[in-house]
């Protein structure tokens, strides 16, 4: 896919991020909405008599936690028990600050970010994108606008800045990690003065360049859980793809894609759910995406999400199967639509299972045991795994359909549901 090409080059401004004055109402509530309790502090949380934060453990409510794992910061997640009721009945809850009025306003507090660890020669997506830095888009790229009305966009920059205000207030008291931004599809110019330059004589304050598309993610490297023997980290990120938008109009609600899930720290595989993804976030300003993201960090299930792709670990696919699963996967793309449309969605093209194919035999972390099986966790890994060569506007959508698409597979053994049709 080229860089799309632009006749009409739409104005271009720059903008600040402009704060306002934080929410001061807030409530503890519970994610399921049935618990209603007074704001406490964060210290009589989770802290108990002369403890301090040095020597606390923050914890998840419920037993999903069968490995213990210590890590070296001052905070790790472990189990603890709903008091007056059987342990096999604890309900799964986690704890959000959330306002009591549904207008959200960017908080002014600065962001502490800790800086990455060494995974940054495995990025989470490749395809053809580059590594990019915040100062490099708040300093070196233009802003596009709505031509007709000379609008401006939320630009990139805005938008990484509006999710870690976010996750700051969802995460007050947990360390965050710069975010990992990956752009593609370059657009170039360049100003007035160098209209008739060559160029190679170009001098760099003549350029001007935007990215038309933009992913990233911000780690929560403290909230950890073990799956299958692999680590994994929450994960919170968005993307933005500017040939989603109609710049040549006035302006209109704009496009964003935004999810909350967990990061494989063995591949840098990101493991999406459906509860923590929105495929379109329509936001008209930075305080709407703001309060748009704040929503779907609050009703996103972690424990539950962690459950269910601990339970993929339990199910194996022989080595008959899995080659049933590839070819069938193949001949799905050439199906007549009045048969596809009786089979669950693979979004999934051939190039991406070759890759699956490949790293069966292959991938160091995810291939066939001797007796040549292969449990779900690895399918979906091997999914996700591949997807990685995905552009930046697929990318998300694929993650989601991996994880749903495995699900279904797991399914198909207990019942005869649509996914059979992959393993027959």
């Amino acid at each position: 896919m080229g860089t799309q090409s632009f006749n009409k080059t739409p104005n271009i401004i720059e903008v600040s991020l402009r704060s306002e004055e934080p929410p001061s109402n807030l409530q503890l509530k519970s994610v399921s909405n049935t618990i209603l309790v007074e704001k406490k502090p964060i210290r009589d949380i989770f802290l108990n008599g002369n403890e301090s934060f040095k020597d606390a453990e923050v914890f998840y409510s419920s037993k999903m936690n069968d490995v213990e794992k210590k890590i070296d910061t001052p905070v790790q997640a472990i189990r603890v028990d709903v008091p007056n009721k059987e342990p096999e009945h604890k309900e799964m809850f986690q704890v959000f600050l959330m306002p009591v009025s549904k207008v959200q306003n960017i908080p002014e507090t600065p962001v502490g970010l800790a800086e990455n660890g060494g995974n940054q020669s495995s990025p989470f997506i490749i395809a053809n994108t580059a590594e990019a830095s915040l100062h490099h888009l708040q300093n070196d790229c233009i802003i596009p606008v709505f031509s007709k009305d000379n609008e401006k966009t939320i630009a990139h920059q805005e938008f990484i800045g509006v999710i870690l205000s976010a996750v700051q207030k969802v995460f007050p008291h947990y360390r965050i990690t710069e975010p990992e931004i990956r752009v593609s599809h370059q657009i170039k110019g360049r100003t007035p003065s160098a209209i008739h330059k060559p160029v190679k004589e170009l001098l760099e304050h003549e350029k001007t360049i935007y990215y038309e598309r933009m992913a990233f993610i911000i780690k929560v490297p403290t909230i950890t859980d073990i799956v299958n023997g692999d680590e994994l980290s929450l994960t919170i990120g968005g993307v933005r793809s500017y040939n989603l938008e109609n710049l040549y109009n006035k302006k209109s609600l704009e496009k964003f894609k935004f999810f909350i899930g967990f990061q494989n720290q063995v591949c840098m595989n990101l493991c999406v759910s459906s509860d923590g993804f929105v495929e379109d976030m329509r936001a008209g300003s930075a305080n709407d995406l703001y309060s748009k993201a704040l929503e779907t960090m609050q009703s996103y299930n972690a424990e539950l999400h962690l459950m269910e792709m601990k339970e993929l670990a339990q199910d194996y696919l022989s080595e008959h199967q899995f080659a049933q699963l590839i070819g069938r996967s193949r001949l799905y793309q050439h199906l007549p639509k009045s048969e596809k449309q009786n089979i669950p969605l693979l979004n999934f093209n051939d190039s991406h299972i070759n890759t699956m194919a490949k790293d069966y035999y292959e991938d160091k972390n995810f291939c066939r045991q001797e007796d040549g099986r292969v449990n779900l966790w690895d399918v979906y890994n091997l999914f996700t795994q591949a997807n990685k060569s995905s552009y930046i506007d697929t990318f998300l959508d694929r993650n989601l359909n991996a994880f749903e698409f495995t699900k279904g597979i797991q399914q198909s053994f207990n019942d005869n549901s649509n996914y059979h049709w992959f393993l027959s």
